[in-house]
């Protein structure tokens, strides 16, 4: 059985398109299938329309958190409900086409424990946060030496690497680069970004931002060698200006005031605070991780014989 986890956030109006159209899609294709929605807190009527979804289809199950955890929770709250041989993750409002589900099972059926959706485009977007998005994926393509350029979290895995992700215990998670970082034999699969029907995106720039800085800090120490880089800059500039201005005394050419001075001490300040900052940020991931608070809480769930 393929079982497909769908992330739900303020979706009003698209969970019962995506119930009915990737229903018709796997039944037509004669796979045995369960679809999993998960509502991430969401202030519409999502839920509701899950709810009708699971009475219209036996097929279909929800779970509902009692608020937002983000989509990474929701992704593994799915998988952990999910009963299939395979698991699949595609994102509610259809951006991701739903009949690569049928290439990717047929991969899976192949051999293939990973079958990667990668993206030809990237769709409709504005010029800052396709340049942000680039960035980011640069940045996380070199922490984790997996290539993310054209990443994406529609995936479908077998239920071994399913049972790995699971295992992890940490509570701030990246689900593609944790499958990457997985292994396994995998293949790829392109596919084009295709436009909402509804609604709009709730992935905004700033959200990017936030979002690259947590999980850059996640899978990499990288920030961390960024101030022992600088200092070795600077000791290398203060070596050098030291040699000149010894010479200068020497010479009785050595420059009067304290412009110099306060300039490198303005400069140094700011690198240190910056360090500072690093670091703590660090800190406040261990001491996130050593709480162990659970990654979400479920409120509800809908769905016959969902008792997971």
């Amino acid at each position: 059985m393929l079982s497909v986890v769908i992330p739900s956030y303020n979706e009003k109006g698209l969970v019962l398109k995506a119930s009915q159209r990737l229903s018709e899609i796997l039944s037509e294709a004669g796979i045995v299938y369960e679809l999993i929605f998960v509502d991430d807190g969401s202030r519409d009527t999502t839920w509701e329309e899950i709810c009708i979804a699971s009475e219209n289809n036996d097929a279909v199950k929800g779970i509902s958190f009692s608020r937002n955890f983000g989509k990474e929770s929701a992704i593994f709250a799915g998988l952990e409900m999910a009963s299939g041989e395979c698991c699949a993750v595609i994102d509610c409002d259809l951006q991701h086409p739903p009949e690569k589900l049928v290439d990717m099972y047929n991969l899976w059926q192949q051999g293939y424990e990973i079958v990667n959706g990668v993206k030809e485009d990237r769709g409709r977007e504005s010029v800052a946060h396709g340049f942000a998005a680039k960035c980011f994926y640069k940045l996380m393509s070199n922490a984790i030496n997996i290539d993310m350029s054209r990443s994406s979290d529609f995936k479908l895995m077998d239920r071994k690497v399913v049972n790995v992700l699971l295992s992890l215990s940490e509570r701030k998670t990246f689900f593609r680069a944790l499958v990457g970082w997985a292994g396994y034999k995998s293949v790829d699969v392109p596919f084009c970004v295709e436009e909402r029907t509804e609604g709009a995106t709730h992935f905004s720039t700033k959200a990017l931002f936030k979002y690259a800085i947590s999980n850059i800090t996640s899978y990499s120490s990288a920030p961390m060698q960024i101030v022992t880089v600088l200092g070795s800059i600077f000791l290398f500039f203060s070596v050098i200006l030291g040699i000149q201005t010894f010479i200068k005394h020497l010479l009785g050419n050595a420059a009067d005031g304290f412009t110099t001075v306060i300039l490198l001490l303005l400069i140094i300040g700011s690198i240190q605070m910056i360090g500072l900052g690093i670091i703590g940020y660090y800190i406040s991931q261990i001491f996130i991780e050593c709480k162990a608070r659970p990654r979400y809480l479920i409120s509800r769930q809908c769905g016959k014989d969902f008792t997971k």
